[in-house]
């Protein structure tokens, strides 16, 4: 059979993080745009509805309003409640208005209505009760340009002088480290902005406020030494209202007699497409003669459809009905006309026969067929029931060891835009993993965007962690041919460098902004791409030039396997721990046995569970990449 459209293939990697239309091929996964509520504590914007007497005097409480993030086409908004009187407060109600083509969209953690173009956010049943000092935030996504006016507070103005048009403090620069020992650490940030003044900073560290200070240093002090802490700071201004988060830093304290958390568990991870078996002639059996088999822990079978809200299958004659000959199977046993199960399923069966420690998980989603999960986080419990149907199927049950989502990307744009809510992916991975319990393992492939108020702003990853085995961290695809006049820039760059396109766009990047939201690295696989990106028509060897458009490939252009680029274009420098070369006019930046030797120390020294890399095809025919991490995580 041919090889499917490349509309079909998954793309190597995560979604090119540029704003460039990204290639049709990369990894199949997409997403559809999808209004929907935010579950759980999301509430539906409803219409008319009789707006309730103020519960309290307003002298009593404030509200604040702060734009957390604005991503063009939407963006998320947050009102923040506060008790300034001397009396427990039993209920608040928010109300403010919005010019005409501006909305609430979907919202949480309170119930808001509008009537035309005014809107009321009014407390749930379990956020209303607000002791002296205290505050409660909700917030919710919207559409449109506007700013809101004429905000009250239980009748009265929000700050009993001002509108919360003011503008918040910006964000402060990004906290650095001194004096670090294993104990102990001084953190130092420069100043944020605001039209009338900043008061005061809040210090986080992995999530949680540790202090709140009035000048730009704190001390830290009794940490463990041998462990690694995140940090950001957020400004406060004169009405108590909160700018944005500054950037995350990430500090190991020395000590710990070098003990790696991870020691013994690493994850050593790689992704198997069902559309390799055609024109990549790539079959299970490869993993075998490759020896790959023998130096991995878990397989991603990629990809299962997500159709309608429900998983499906992807290819049902590449999954469980092609028939091996007895050369191609993994046994050397051919397959009989009349045997319930073949197709990579049933040769996944004898792979784990042979090599029972592995683990398999069937991956849902990727790039193209991420579509339907916008539908899905509208009834998250309908869903896991679907997923769990397919999955443990009785023909195959046995195959898999559990579920992998690959949402590309919640509540924010891969090939088209989801806005379907901050929560949606808390809310489907928790379904997920009530459905999928016991022995079963849950875990979801996740942007790489450490960019401030990027897709890992976007949704919230930090609440669903705590029902994930592990994320597999995307940190590929940074940059890419689909910016067809460059500048050239190396895919997957580990840590920033002077000139790179976009901050945030490394792997360094995303890790301590996943961390700084509270994720240990215990859950955080770093990714490797088993291939190269490129530009032709490129004349400065280095870094940074400009191009025609991509440079041709195999498959598609702009992308080569590992295996092709070693022979034809030799690796002539290295930019941020990963590897680059120049080869006439075409400039490709790919990993090599040795920039991932350099990758899996780095994974080592931040504590992360492993590695996963896409895809097991791009690889040499002795499986010299993934022989790179396994070597490199032991």
């Amino acid at each position: 059979m041919p090889e499917p459209a490349p509309r079909l293939r998954r793309t190597y990697g995560g979604t090119p993080l540029s704003t460039a239309s990204p290639p049709r091929s990369r990894r199949t996964r997409f997403f559809t745009r999808v209004a929907a509520v935010v579950a759980a504590l999301a509430v539906p914007i409803s219409g008319l509805v009789a707006l309730a007497g103020p519960a309290q005097a307003a002298a009593a409480a404030t509200a604040t309003y702060t734009k957390v993030s604005d991503w063009g086409s939407g963006f998320e908004g947050k009102w923040t409640v506060k008790n300034t009187g001397t009396t427990t407060l039993t209920s608040w109600t928010v109300e403010w208005d919005y010019p005409a083509g501006t909305s609430v969209t979907s919202a949480w953690d309170a119930t808001v209505t509008s009537s035309g173009t005014h809107w009321t956010g009014k407390n749930l049943g379990w956020n209303g009760t607000l002791s002296p000092g205290a505050s409660i935030s909700f917030g919710f996504n919207g559409a449109g340009a506007g700013a809101p006016s004429g905000c009250k507070i239980n009748g009265g103005p929000c700050d009993g002088t001002t509108q919360p048009g003011d503008n918040p403090p910006s964000a402060p620069g990004t906290p650095t480290a001194a004096n670090v020992t294993e104990t102990s650490l001084t953190l130092n940030w420069t100043a944020a902005t605001d039209d009338k003044g900043v008061k005061n900073y809040d210090v986080y560290r992995g999530g949680a406020k540790v202090a709140t200070v009035t000048g730009r240093s704190y001390s830290d002090t009794g940490l463990t030494k041998g462990t690694s802490y995140a940090y950001t700071v957020i400004a406060r201004d004169s009405i108590d209202q909160t700018g944005p988060s500054s950037g995350a830093l990430s500090v190991t304290t020395p000590g710990g007699g070098g003990t790696d958390p991870g020691a013994g568990t690493k994850v050593k991870l790689g992704y198997f497409t069902n559309w390799g078996v055609y024109g990549r002639n790539y079959h299970v059996k490869n993993l075998v003669t490759s020896g790959s088999a023998a130096k991995i822990t878990h397989i991603n079978y990629a990809f299962g459809n997500v159709q309608g809200g429900r998983c499906t299958i992807g290819d049902a004659y590449a999954d469980y009905d092609k028939a091996y000959t007895a050369d191609q199977s993994v046994d050397g046993k051919a397959d009989t006309w009349d045997q319930p199960l073949r197709g990579n399923f049933n040769q996944l069966r004898k792979l784990k026969a042979q090599y029972p420690h592995i683990k398999i998980l069937w991956s849902f989603g990727g790039w193209t067929w991420s579509g339907g999960f916008g539908q899905a986080a509208a009834n998250p419990a309908a869903f896991a029931q679907s997923c769990y149907d397919l999955v443990e199927d009785p023909r195959w049950a046995d195959v898999f060891d559990g579920i992998d989502l690959d949402w590309e990307y919640p509540n924010a744009c891969g090939l088209t835009c989801d806005t379907s809510g901050a929560a949606s992916l808390k809310n489907l991975m928790q379904a997920t993993r009530a459905k999928f319990s016991g022995n079963n393992l849950v875990t979801a492939a996740i942007s790489a965007d450490g960019s401030n108020g990027g897709k890992l702003d976007a949704a919230d990853y930090g609440g669903a962690a705590q029902y994930v085995d592990f994320y597999n961290v995307m940190t590929y695809d940074f940059f890419g041919g689909w910016a067809a006049q460059g500048p050239t820039a190396p895919h997957s760059p580990l840590t920033a460098y002077p000139g790179i396109p976009q901050e945030g766009f490394n792997s360094e990047a995303a890790i301590t902004k996943l961390k700084g939201k509270g994720i240990p690295g215990s859950k955080l696989n770093l990714g490797i791409g088993f291939y190269g990106r490129g530009w032709t028509g490129v004349t400065q060897a280095t870094p940074g030039g400009t191009a025609t458009g991509p440079a041709p490939g195999t498959y598609e252009p702009g992308i080569e396997d590992y295996k092709v680029l070693k022979a034809s274009c030799p690796s002539t420098g290295t930019i941020a721990g990963t590897a680059y070369a120049k080869c006439g006019s075409n400039w490709w930046s790919y990993d090599t046995p040795a920039t991932v030797a350099s990758k899996m120390s780095w994974t080592k020294q931040q504590g992360l569970r492993g590695a996963f890399f896409w895809e097991f095809s791009g690889d040499t025919t002795n499986g010299e990449l993934a022989n790179a991490i396994h070597t490199g995580l032991q």
